[in-house]
């Protein structure tokens, strides 16, 4: 049975927008591909035929996980947030103890997660210790060698 997908409204339409893509314009493209490769003969020693419907198992591969994903998809709306504790599609701006830095990071479902653009995943190390913690807390987050990272919550703001 496929575990829930939680996504928020931006994540939601961005999943959206790709499975559009590929199974319209990137399929004709792959489809086309495989048509002029067919036609530079033999398709048993043909690369060329063997890139296109590599190409083609894959593209169909993303779409399937697409779609299960969005007959999974359990959408945050904003309107269901508040400030007062975290929860996924939170932004949470915490204060390393240790380092003194302060960063911002938005709570997103797995789905969404880019740590590059300081999404992060409620399953992620950090997201799971931040869910349900109030502004104002300190949160110990485990780190792979050494003593735990303490983070305070400074501020809770509604990201969706």
């Amino acid at each position: 049975m496929p575990r829930d997908v939680i996504l928020t409204q931006e994540g939601l339409d961005k999943l959206k927008n790709e499975l559009e893509y590929l199974s319209g314009d990137k399929r004709r493209e792959v489809a086309e591909r495989i048509k002029e490769a067919r036609e530079f003969g033999d398709i048993m020693e043909n690369s060329e035929y063997d890139d296109a419907k590599n190409e083609q198992a894959m593209l169909e591969a993303r779409i399937a996980g697409l779609e299960e994903k969005l007959r999974a998809a359990q959408v945050v709306s904003s309107k269901d947030l508040g400030t007062d504790i975290v929860r996924v599609g939170s932004v949470v701006h915490v204060k390393d103890e240790k380092s003194g830095k302060s960063v911002k990071y938005t709570i997103v479902g797995s789905a969404e997660a880019k740590p590059s653009d300081m999404k992060l995943s409620n399953e992620s190390p950090v997201g799971k210790a931040l869910l349900g913690h109030k502004r104002g807390e300190m949160v110990e987050v485990p780190v792979p060698r050494g003593p735990k990272r303490k983070l305070k919550i400074t501020k809770i703001d509604v990201g969706v």
